[in-house]
């Protein structure tokens, strides 16, 4: 392959719903610029783009598939998406890294779930959008009401560039508004016959295309003048508006495709390299410290790590975008993330399991390479010169289910941990720890059916049988009033002993709370505590009962036991613990003695001063449709949740609620279903916050049987 410049490169993203025909899209791409020279179907499961097991068993995507194309004189990278919402990872890493997103529309379903849900992302990522209306071959298809829809949807700045004559069984020819010409497609599509427009369409194209004039011209004030003078644009005017219109998001163009009968594929790649921005042709991305880089290919090479693939028999792929410079084969670079040293052994440009060799790729392009050896997703590559450059990284989505999860043998335990954290680096929306607090390994994700084929890697390519439970929720102990507690520690087994006597006072700690007056205060330490809140440890010994030299141990005793609450076995916070009294041994006293005195005073206190259990409460965002918004408030009130408020984006209402941990498991699966998964929601850690009493009663019993099992 050729090495093109900057100016010659395209990058876009195929976006869109579960089933709208990305895939069959990116085939008939590769087939008509010549990548491929047999067009696969999904039905066949022999498409470049879904060539995993997994998507050959289930029969759609569930990564992005890099892809290119050459085109009349231009690379295009493409990047196809998968459409479920489980995967918005490769939709925001690729709407990262490209300049456009073409958004699919299945003709007999318009504007679908899938299609809100990212307008949304790409609306987040300020990316171009252009709508593509496919299926139009299909006999309910109807490119009017899905314009309709799109216009009611996202604005009047949707307009179309293009149109079908006789969509349905008999569709073979598109309108092209931009070159007032017909497209006219043979059996088995193709290079499309340029013809006339009909007369009877002459009116309707002239009507489109003078929409298309006025609403390019405002994008630019030059335009606009010109506009005003002459009443249209030139040709190149009109190309400079609508590139202008796309770039700023104030335009929406929107095309037409049969994909399965391949037409209109090449009307669509003609726009693509001429309306679509160059990577040049747009702003820069920054790097942390502020800097821009503009893809300038004369300045030091700085490339960002957007996806990482493991694939049989090749191993660890790194596919990245270059934002500046140009990248060779055997380059030595260096990770701007770690200071690691990472040469360039190879070079590729991919498409799904093709791969083409390359030497140089310049600033704007997309390729890969193997065997990085500390290199991972989100990471910065960058030239010796300016080894300290980080570019901005892609902020991917926050997880929105959380399972615990287990090897169902235990011998498979040290395995499972090694897939997990292969896992993760393949997949960054998966979080994955293990819990010291909970003694589970939490494993995090965008929906149930995202861990589900996270299991199926691990159980069908990893070998590793795992499953999946509820997590325990990470509550806190804590108290509400003071209380008083000594304990002796004795013990006598020849020769010395154990003796240590230990009295306290507790008191519930706050912000700027009056310190208790019963006993004078020699000293105070403070400790914020991992996990929240606060211990405070006063020495109040007076007159030597307790030597100096056993307060460590004694507080190391307290904070075993804070370390395992009393009431449930979690984490105890914000208490003060004040030692006033107690007694020592001239030969048994030492600081094992102190240490177990110390904590099991400090249990029986914590017992009588009023315990309570906090759990915590996430802040959560509902966006949801209108006429579901009565199921939406019904189903939050029966999980305890506080109403905080309510706001409206479009068509979408959105609900701010505090929401207690415990009630939010499989939250996903439930949204999903109450709003036939045109749902989505977010969660954050807000507070903790005490459990109501009948909550309490059943966390403590649980715990007591729990014990009983455990003796």
């Amino acid at each position: 392959m050729k090495v093109y410049k900057t100016s010659e490169l395209r990058n876009i993203v195929l976006i869109g719903g579960a089933k709208t025909g990305k895939t069959t899209l990116s085939e008939s791409i590769l087939f008509e610029c010549g990548v491929i020279n047999r067009r696969g179907s999904i039905e066949d499961k022999n498409t470049v783009s879904d060539y995993r097991e997994i998507e050959l068993e289930r029969q759609n995507s569930v990564s992005g598939t890099v892809l290119y194309a050459e085109f009349k004189g231009h690379k295009i990278n493409l990047i196809d998406t998968p459409g479920f919402d489980d995967f918005v990872g490769e939709v925001v890493a690729g709407l990262n890294v490209t300049e456009a997103a073409f958004m699919m529309i299945n003709g007999q379903n318009g504007v679908e779930v899938g299609t809100e849900v990212q307008w949304r992302q790409a609306k987040a990522a300020n990316a171009p959008v252009v709508f593509l209306i496919n299926h139009l071959e299909h006999e309910k298809s109807s490119f009017e009401e899905s314009l309709r829809q799109l216009k009611t949807q996202f604005g009047a700045n949707v307009v179309p560039v293009q149109y079908p004559v006789n969509e349905g069984h008999s569709f073979d020819s598109i309108v092209d508004v931009l070159q007032q010409k017909m497209l006219k497609y043979p059996s088995g599509g193709g290079k499309a016959e340029v013809l006339d427009i009909p007369a009877d369409q002459k009116e309707k194209a002239e009507e489109i295309l003078n929409s298309l004039v006025e609403a390019a011209a405002e994008n630019d004030e030059a335009l606009m003048e010109s506009f005003f003078e002459n009443g249209t644009l030139t040709p190149e005017e009109l190309k400079k508006g609508l590139k202008l219109g796309i770039v700023k998001r104030g335009l929406f163009p929107v095309l037409c495709v049969g994909a399965k009968p391949n037409f209109g594929i090449d009307g669509m790649l003609d726009f693509v390299i001429n309306y679509i921005p160059a990577p040049n042709e747009v702003d820069g991305r920054s790097t942390k410290d502020g800097k821009e880089l503009k893809c300038n290919a004369a300045e030091p090479a700085s490339a960002l790590i957007f996806k990482t693939s493991i694939e049989e028999h090749l191993g660890e792929i790194s596919f990245f975008k270059v934002y500046a410079g140009e990248i060779t084969e055997a380059m030595d670079m260096v990770n701007g993330v770690n200071s690691s040293k990472e040469r360039i052994s190879q070079l590729f440009a991919v498409a799904g399991k093709k791969r083409e060799k390359l030497e140089k790729v310049v600033a704007g392009d997309i390729a890969a390479t193997i065997k990085l050896k500390n290199a991972r997703t989100n990471q910065t590559l960058n030239s010796v010169k300016n080894s300290g450059d980080v570019i901005v990284p892609i902020e991917f989505p926050a997880p929105k289910i959380t399972m615990a999860v287990k090897a169902k043998n235990t011998s498979d335990d040290e395995k499972l941990g090694a897939a997990l954290t292969e896992l993760q680096k393949v997949d960054p929306t998966i979080s994955i720890e293990y819990s010291k607090e909970l003694k589970q390994i939490i494993m995090r994700g965008q929906g149930e059916l995202h861990l589900n084929i996270a299991k199926w890697h691990l159980e069908n390519i990893e070998k590793i049988p795992i499953e999946y439970y509820a997590p325990k929720i990470p509550y806190r102990e804590t108290i509400t009033k003071p209380a008083k507690a000594m304990y002796r520690h004795k013990k006598q087994s020849g020769g010395s002993g154990q003796f240590g006597e230990v009295h306290m006072l507790i008191q519930p700690w706050s912000e700027g709370m009056t310190p208790q007056s019963e006993f004078p205060i020699r000293g105070t330490e403070e400790h914020n505590l991992s996990w929240g809140g606060k211990l405070v440890f006063n020495n109040c010994i007076v007159g030597g009962s307790i030597d100096a030299r056993f307060m460590p141990a004694i507080l190391k005793g307290i904070m075993e036991k804070i370390e395992e609450g009393p009431l449930t076995g979690s984490y105890a916070r914000d208490i003060v613990v004040n030692i006033y009294d107690g007694k020592m041994h001239p030969v048994d006293s030492n600081e094992l003695a102190f240490k177990l005195a110390g904590r099991t005073a400090f249990k029986e206190a914590f017992k009588n001063a009023g315990p309570k259990i906090l759990e915590p409460i996430y802040d959560v965002e509902v966006m949801v449709p209108g006429d579901r918004m009565g199921d939406i408030m019904t189903d939050l009130q029966g999980r305890r949740a506080i109403i905080m408020g309510m706001d409206s984006e479009g068509n979408y209402q959105i609900v701010r609620a505090k929401v207690p941990l415990a009630e939010m498991n499989r939250y996903s699966t439930a949204l999903s279903s109450l709003t036939s998964g045109s749902g989505t929601y977010s969660l954050k850690f807000a507070e903790y916050a005490m459990v109501p009493g009948d909550v309490q009663t059943a966390l403590l019993k649980a715990y007591e049987e729990q014990e009983k099992e455990e003796e």
